[in-house]
């Protein structure tokens, strides 16, 4: 039975959550603050976190964002009135995997919650070829579930990233974005675009959002984040992601 946390300071929405995710066979655990659902996290192993972005005490973004920090990738949908791209995308860059805009239908709901649950899977089988070196792909033919550049390699399988001997697991957005640029490799991709294929916005926005979520993702990348070799930024167009560049 998977488990999931709702952290939602209004009681009736919290407890019809509640009534209707144990109806549909998942057991669950209500928080009505940031800081109590931090202290629940804490104490108990979940499998989907729906977390309110508008919460007393912190608020749903600086949880994620504290979850992450403490190493705590628990698949997270934020729940938020606020539907501007740019909220949207400041959730994502706290380390969020999904967003649904109030009012919400359940239906749609208990949809995103069972895909969050199925990421992993279909990251792995719907994962298209990117270019892989002849020896990443005479160990893994198929689905490609794991992409080497460097000393670097990528399992989008087990959302890990390993540098060296360092392991940083990865937020399912955060495979979902270098699965992206991976498949796009030596290819110049826009902002909008992303927004588009990666995120689902289909709107205008402050493009800040994105660039701040390629500086994390840099960090785990790049010897040197500020003068990056993978991960390009291509001037007034967007990102590139190079898997062998030039030597220095």
């Amino acid at each position: 039975m998977s488990r999931v946390l709702v952290v939602e300071d209004e009681t009736h929405l919290a407890e019809g959550l509640r009534f209707n995710l144990e109806a549909e066979g998942y057991q669950v655990a209500v928080a009505d603050t940031g800081e109590a659902a931090l202290a629940v996290l804490a104490a108990r192993a979940f499998d989907v976190v729906v977390l309110d972005v508008m919460l007393p005490g912190i608020d749903g973004f600086s949880v994620v964002t504290e979850m992450r920090q403490q190493g705590l990738y628990t698949p997270t949908l934020i729940l938020t009135a606020r539907g501007h791209a740019g909220d949207v995308l400041k959730g994502f860059a706290a380390g969020a995997d999904d967003y649904l805009t109030k009012p919400f239908e359940l239906a749609i709901l208990i949809a995103r919650i069972g895909g969050l649950l199925r990421r992993r899977e279909w990251m792995q089988a719907t994962l298209a070829p990117a270019p892989v070196r002849p020896e990443s792909a005479a160990a893994a033919p198929g689905p490609v579930q794991e992409f080497h550049f460097g000393d670097k390699a990528v399992s989008f399988d087990r959302l890990e990233l390993v540098v060296r001997e360092q392991v940083y697991p990865l937020t399912l957005m955060e495979a979902h974005v270098l699965r992206y640029l991976i498949q796009h490799e030596g290819k110049p991709v826009s902002r909008q675009k992303m927004l588009e294929d990666v995120w689902g916005l289909h709107e205008d926005t402050d493009t800040r959002a994105i660039d701040n979520f390629m500086v994390r993702l840099r960090r785990y990348i790049e010897d040197n984040p500020g003068r990056p070799r993978h991960l390009l930024t291509v001037r007034g167009v967007g990102y590139r992601f190079v898997a062998e560049p030039k030597p220095e």
